[in-house]
């Protein structure tokens, strides 16, 4: 079997502009859970009517979200959602960054959960869950797409914090479902603290190595101050909201410069993660009032799904009932 046979069927972006003539079916379906009774489909319509009056608050909504999300057609969903003006701020890895590089320039595939991966490792093909991302379309792409920026970029300044980078991405991606761009063009402020874990991060290091090999002062990646950009923007909003998808470094960063401002006074958690291990990514939004990081009168649900499932439908709900412009 080539790799041809196994790269057959491409990830496709969703847009929420393909569910516009039925998006009151998706309100009507939310609504139906909540009058099952049980048990799950409640937290899904909690979080609907949590987002409704978020939304018609003067809220600075965050959107947090792991960077496997950016390797399906989710990435489309959020991309809409921000050009929509939905999203305020954004909380996410360094994984998110590659991968919205990597799919605007190449395809990733569908691929099962139960392949063989030392024959998927012989033919360069690397597999993220169901998901099969040719070796050629994620490294390499990459690499080149971000050493080609950063030289432009020095020539202007050495020093650059992530946001800044990261906008800079977005404003040379062409992709109309590419999440950065739709950042940059809105000026939505992407924040990365872990920018470093990723093959963006790789970049940067061996782009300046490749500076050091000329003689040549390396560029200086400032992670602090996007700390102090995110604080002003924490101090300076009326009310916090947040929509958490996944867990790990996107949801432990914004709860915890929320908690600065008292806590969160809306949140939306959409996990599987379990809760009984003891993981940031497991605990429910009740763990966080412990901490200070959710207010305790605040209005929260964790819905234990899978945000490629669920959020798709809360989406197209939301911007069915709720229309707004950049706030």
């Amino acid at each position: 079997m080539t790799p041809g046979d196994l790269l057959k069927s491409p990830i496709k972006d969703v847009s929420l502009r393909d569910f516009e003539e039925c998006s009151a079916c998706a309100v009507k379906l939310l609504k139906a859970y909540e009058d099952m009774g049980g048990f799950s489909c409640r937290y899904l319509y909690k979080a609907f009517t949590l987002l409704r009056e978020m939304y018609g608050d003067k809220t600075t909504v965050f959107l947090a979200f792991t960077a496997n999300l950016v390797a399906t057609g989710l990435r489309g969903v959020i991309a809409d959602l921000i050009g929509l003006g939905y999203v305020d701020v954004i909380v996410t890895t360094g994984g998110t960054i590659d991968h919205d590089i990597a799919r605007s320039f190449k395809n990733y595939y569908k691929g099962e959960f139960e392949m063989d991966d030392i024959e998927l490792s012989e033919k360069g093909i690397h597999r993220l869950g169901n998901i099969l991302v040719p070796l050629e379309a994620y490294g390499p792409v990459i690499e080149a797409f971000t050493h080609e920026l950063l030289e432009r970029l020095i020539e202007a300044k050495r020093t650059w914090t992530p946001s800044e980078l990261i906008k800079e991405v977005g404003l040379r991606l062409e992709c109309p479902s590419s999440i950065l761009r739709q950042a940059a063009l809105r000026d939505v402020p992407i924040f990365a603290p872990g920018i470093v874990d990723s093959a963006f991060g790789t970049a940067v290091m061996t782009f300046n190595e490749t500076l050091r090999s000329r003689g040549r002062e390396p560029l200086v990646l400032d992670i602090v101050s996007d700390m102090k950009k995110l604080a002003d923007i924490v101090f300076s909003s009326e009310k916090l909201g947040a929509i958490i998808l996944g867990g790990g470094i996107a949801k432990h960063h914004t709860i915890w410069w929320a908690q600065f401002k008292g806590g969160l006074d809306y949140a939306i958690y959409i996990t599987t993660a379990v809760e009984w291990d003891g993981s940031l990514s497991g605990a429910r939004t009740r763990e966080a009032i412990s901490w200070g990081k959710i207010k305790k009168a605040a209005k929260h649900v964790t819905v234990p799904a899978d945000a490629t499932v669920v959020f798709p439908l809360l989406a197209v709900a939301l911007t069915n009932i709720e229309r707004r412009g950049k706030r």
